[in-house]
């Protein structure tokens, strides 16, 4: 998956990851058509600082939640 290229494709495959990785409960609340192609790149670097970390604190899965809160639309 080529994640240069800014795509809804692109989106959909990083929030799905985000929300696989963190095991998120509530994921209907995070869906890739609530987020556009402006917010991409702080889409993404979220989406490597989560790919790169094995396990997240109580207080940093709240702040990723409330980071993807503030992308969307």
């Amino acid at each position: 998956m080529d994640l240069s290229v800014k795509s809804p494709e692109n989106i959909e495959y990083m929030i799905d990851q985000i929300t696989s990785k963190l095991r998120m409960v509530n994921v209907g609340a995070v869906k890739a058509e609530h987020f556009n192609e402006s917010s991409y790149e702080d889409l993404k670097d979220l989406y490597e600082m989560v790919k790169r970390k094995s396990n997240f604190s109580p207080s940093e899965m709240q702040a990723i939640a409330e980071e993807l809160g503030n992308l969307k639309k």
